[in-house]
C-alpha cells in the first residue's frame, strides 16, 4: 500500500456515502455568495500552497516513473505551476459566473390560471473516478461547489499524494465559508474494490462521471448501478476543405496534432479534400516529420507526402502489424521508426494520444462527413473552409459533441468554453453532451405557480 494511502475498509465508501448525501442538502441551499466565497478562498489556496502541492506531485512522478508509465501518461500526471495557476483561474472564472441554481425558465400561464415553468437545481452528489490528472481534483470540486453538489472524488492510485493534497486545501476553502467540508471527499484509499463499491451506492451517489482510459470507462459503464456520464473514446477529426484558406489550414492543423499529444481533444486523423492535397500536404507533413509526428497514409497521400519529403516507407506487410504507440527509435538505437506508413483499416477508428496521426485523401465534403459519422468517436470534429455552405453542412450533419469550423480541435475544454471548468466531455445524448460544466451536473424540476386554482 502507497504510504500516502488509508487501508480500505468495507464501511470507507458507504461512510463517505452518508457524509455526501448529508452535506448535498446544505450545499443546495447555500447562496451564490458564500459558494463564490469559497472558490476564491480555493483559489487563493492554490498559489499560496504550490511549493508543497508540486513536491507531492514530484513523489507521484517519481514512483510511476518507477513503475514504468508511458510518457503521455506522465505528462497528464504533471502538476506544473502553469496547471496550478490555470485551476485557480477555473475557479475564480466561476465565481464570477451567475449562478443558475434557483432560476426559473420557461414559465407559461395555462388556460386553467396556473403557471408551469422549470426551476434549475443541483443533481445531488456525483462519484468521480478518473486516472492521471491530478488537476480533475480541482475542476472536479470547484464545479460541485458552484452546482451547489456534493461530490466523491476516487483519482488514480498514481496520483495519490498529490490529490490528496489537493483535496487537503478544498476541504479548507469550504470550511472557511462556512460550508460542510464533507462536499467533497476523496476516498482516500486505492484498492480497485473502492471503485466497485462506489458506482453500486444509488442511495447515496446520483451519477457517476469517469474519466480516464477507454477500459476504465467500459468497466464502469457495464458495472454502475447508477447513471454514468461519459466518452470512450477521442478520435478527432480535422477536415482541409476544397476551398480553403491555406496558410489557416497548415497553422490550425499543426495546433491540433501537435500542440500537445496526450489529451482527448487532439486531432487524431487528417482528411484532405484532393484538390488541394497537393498544395497542402507536402507543407503539412514537413512540419510534421519536422516534430517527430508519424503518419499512416492511405495510398493517395502516401504518394504525395513519400517524394515529397523523400521519406522511407514500411512495407505494407510489416504495416499491416504496426501497434499505436508512439513512434521511437528501434532497439538498437539506430534506426528510427518511419514516419510515413501506410495506414490500416484500424488507423481510422484509433485515439493515438501520441505523436501519430492518420492522413486520408476524400473526395469532398460528403466523403469526409461520411468518413467522420463513421469512424469517429462523436467527440470533437473541425472543417477548415472558406466556404460558408460547406460549414453549415458540416456543422449540421456532423454528429458530434463538439463541432467546429475554421479553428483547432484542442478548443473543446470547459476552459476554453468560458464554462470555468470542465468536469469531462460527455459524447452521450442525454443528460449532457460535450465539455460538462455547471450546467450538465445540474437538472430541472417543474414548479408550478397557482393563486388557488382548482382543476375542474
Amino acid at each position: 500500500m502507497d504510504d500516502h494511502a488509508q487501508a480500505y475498509t468495507p464501511e470507507l465508501v458507504p461512510t463517505l456515502g452518508r457524509q455526501a448525501r448529508a452535506a448535498a442538502a446544505q450545499m443546495a441551499s447555500a447562496s451564490a455568495a458564500t459558494k463564490a466565497a469559497a472558490l476564491r478562498a480555493l483559489a487563493a489556496l492554490l498559489r499560496q500552497h504550490g511549493a508543497p502541492l508540486q513536491a507531492a506531485n514530484a513523489l507521484d512522478l517519481e514512483r510511476a516513473r518507477a513503475a514504468g508509465l508511458a510518457e503521455p501518461l506522465l505528462d497528464r500526471l504533471r502538476l506544473s505551476a502553469a496547471a496550478l495557476e490555470t485551476c485557480a483561474q477555473g475557479c475564480e472564472q466561476l465565481a464570477a459566473l451567475p449562478d443558475l441554481i434557483g432560476e426559473i425558465s420557461g414559465l407559461r400561464q395555462q388556460p386553467s390560471g396556473i403557471r408551469v415553468g422549470q426551476m434549475r437545481v443541483p443533481i445531488g452528489v456525483f462519484g468521480m473516478i478518473y486516472e492521471s490528472r491530478p488537476n480533475v481534483t480541482i475542476e472536479a470540486a470547484s464545479l460541485a461547489i458552484k452546482s451547489g453538489n456534493a461530490c466523491i472524488l476516487r483519482g488514480g492510485s498514481e496520483a495519490i499524494a498529490s490529490n490528496r493534497a489537493l483535496a487537503a486545501l478544498v476541504q479548507q476553502a469550504l470550511g472557511a465559508a462556512g460550508l460542510p467540508p464533507e462536499a467533497v471527499q476523496l476516498v482516500p484509499c486505492t484498492d480497485r474494490a473502492a471503485v466497485g463499491q462506489l458506482i453500486a451506492l444509488p442511495q447515496y451517489v446520483d451519477v457517476i462521471i469517469p474519466r480516464g482510459g477507454k477500459g476504465l470507462i467500459e468497466r464502469i459503464s457495464a458495472e454502475a448501478k447508477v447513471p454514468v456520464i461519459k466518452h470512450l473514446d477521442g478520435n478527432c477529426h480535422t477536415y482541409v476543405d476544397d476551398p480553403c484558406d491555406l496558410e489557416l489550414a497548415l497553422r490550425v492543423t499543426d495546433n491540433a496534432k501537435t500542440q500537445k499529444y496526450s489529451p482527448c481533444n487532439a486531432t487524431e486523423s487528417l482528411l484532405v479534400a484532393r484538390a488541394v492535397a497537393g498544395a497542402f500536404l507536402p507543407r503539412m507533413g514537413a512540419v510534421f516529420a519536422a516534430k517527430g509526428v508519424q503518419m499512416r497514409c492511405c495510398p493517395e497521400s502516401l504518394a504525395i507526402l513519400q517524394p515529397a519529403l523523400g521519406l522511407a516507407t514500411t512495407a505494407p506487410s510489416a504495416a499491416a502489424s504496426h501497434d499505436h504507440a508512439a513512434p521511437a527509435s528501434s532497439a538498437n538505437g539506430n534506426a528510427p521508426t518511419p514516419l510515413l506508413v501506410p495506414a490500416t483499416e484500424a488507423d481510422w477508428g484509433t485515439e493515438y494520444l501520441a505523436a501519430i496521426i492518420s492522413i486520408k485523401l476524400v473526395a469532398g465534403l460528403d466523403e469526409a462527413i461520411a468518413h467522420i459519422n463513421r469512424y469517429g468517436s462523436q467527440h470533437t470534429d473541425a472543417i477548415l473552409t472558406t466556404s460558408h455552405v460547406h460549414a453549415q453542412r458540416f456543422l449540421r450533419e456532423v454528429d458530434s459533441s463538439s463541432v467546429m469550423v475554421n479553428t483547432s480541435t484542442r478548443f473543446a475544454d470547459g476552459f476554453e468554453y468560458g464554462l470555468g471548468a470542465e468536469i469531462g466531455i460527455s459524447t452521450d445524448k442525454f443528460h449532457a453532451r460535450g465539455p460538462v460544466g455547471v450546467e450538465g451536473l445540474t437538472s430541472l424540476k417543474y414548479v408550478v405557480l397557482g393563486q388557488g386554482e382548482v382543476r375542474g
